[in-house]
């Protein structure tokens, strides 16, 4: 409308029913706009909620080991720090020596370095592993960002929501019996012919 005296740009907004919102102060003249101003704020806070609900925070999880792991329980930790990874999360690996332990920091070392190579493909060593007093510490990084693992299980999740809406009442345990006894019948049927 351009340049228009406060006291006809208040008359406008009476008119219109709408507010008188002063959206840049700092420039000369002041610039204003007619608008609903309730209206305005919860679409700004719907904008806001939305930013932070696909915002990441990175976080480190932590996890704990010992130099004379058993072959089991060092499977079970590395499948751990794999799901970590895939979740695009850092993960701080700390090995915790006790008694005579300390004086072989070696194992520690070669524990972290067979640690770093089983998950390479995943994530990257982002801190080399380091003597801190009794324990060794070093800081696995994931190669994809956390947002990037947010949206990838959020199609997983979208594409097993269509899987289930396709196939109602059954389960997806169901559903993968029931195509394995498909594909074995007619091998069966061949066989005794």
């Amino acid at each position: 409308m351009g340049i228009v005296p406060l006291a006809k740009a208040l008359e406008l907004a009476q008119e219109y029913d709408l507010d008188l919102v002063e959206v840049a102060a700092n420039a000369r003249p002041p610039v204003c706009k007619l608008m609903d101003y309730g209206k305005f704020k919860y679409e700004s806070a719907m904008k806001a909620r939305e930013a932070r609900k696909n915002q990441a925070h990175t976080v480190i999880k932590e996890m704990k080991l010992r130099p004379k792991i058993d072959p089991h329980d060092y499977d079970t930790k590395k499948g751990h720090v794999v799901r970590f990874l895939k979740q695009g999360d850092k993960v701080k690996i700390t090995i915790m020596f006790r008694g005579r332990e300390q004086s072989r920091p070696e194992l520690g070392y070669r524990l972290l370095q067979r640690l770093a190579e089983d998950v390479q493909d995943l994530g990257f060593v982002e801190s080399n592993p380091k003597q801190d007093g009794r324990n060794m510490i070093m800081v696995l990084g994931p190669h994809k960002k956390k947002t990037e693992a947010m949206a990838e299980a959020r199609q997983a999740q979208e594409a097993r929501k269509a899987e289930a809406k396709a196939n109602p009442g059954k389960s997806q345990n169901a559903a993968e019996t029931e195509s394995a006894v498909e594909t074995e019948a007619p091998a069966e049927a061949s066989a005794e012919a």
